[in-house]
């Protein structure tokens, strides 16, 4: 893995203190064994570093953050970048900002809000990983998202409807959807994807709409 992505020895350094905090009983993951969390949580986050734009990013979010995953381990893997957290459960927000304290990340900020509300700078990527069906995602992404910018969605197996749903959606906030990529990042991975939805206009000040609203009456 750390081969595969560049990582020299502090990069690894650090990513073993995130497998450590992840195999505390108390921490918000089902997977706390290293020994899985090494595939689980830090080889399929940083999969996303096969999509060009993620590479490049100087500025991302990482929307519906949970444990961290993937917006830590991509801290650790691009520390010319700027990642935030974005986390509405105080509990997950607060291990996060541990672990980015523990392995002493300067480029990491966790907020501890829903993704409807947060107003950040606009991002060059937003991550979101097992979060929501696309046509949710894009809703989200979208507003604090830049012209030219991306969304990198990671999702299993997406059905056609799913995937018709979100680019209809995309259309109506500004987005459109690019070929998506798929990953085996792990041995046990099954059909594995990035989708990628790049910004090509500006995305209409009703969005996003007020929270929960995506969920429960999702665009397109």
């Amino acid at each position: 893995m750390a081969g595969e992505h560049g990582l020299g020895d502090e990069a690894v350094l650090r990513l073993a203190v995130l497998l450590e905090a992840l195999a505390d009983p108390e921490a918000p993951t089902t997977v706390h064994a290293p020994s899985e969390g090494v595939d689980v949580h830090l080889a399929d986050s940083l999969a996303g570093l096969m999509v060009p734009a993620l590479r490049e990013a100087l500025q991302i979010a990482d929307l519906g953050s949970g444990a961290g995953l993937p917006g830590l381990a991509l801290a650790v893997a691009r520390p010319e970048a700027s990642v935030t957290c974005v986390e509405s459960a105080g509990r997950k927000a607060a291990f996060i900002s541990d672990a980015a304290s523990a392995m002493g990340l300067a480029n990491v900020a966790v907020r501890p809000v829903r993704v409807e509300e947060w107003t950040g700078a606009r991002c060059d990527v937003v991550c979101a990983r097992a979060l929501a069906p696309l046509a949710v995602l894009v809703e989200y992404a979208a507003p604090v998202l830049r012209l030219g910018g991306s969304l990198v969605a990671w999702k299993g197996a997406v059905s056609e409807e799913e995937a018709s749903a979100g680019s209809a959606a995309a259309s109506l906030v500004g987005l459109a959807a690019r070929p998506p990529v798929q990953v085996r990042p792990f041995p046990a991975a099954r059909h594995r994807w990035l989708h990628v939805f790049e910004k090509v206009s500006e995305t209409p000040s009703r969005y996003p709409r007020r929270p929960g609203m995506a969920v429960k009456r999702p665009l397109g």
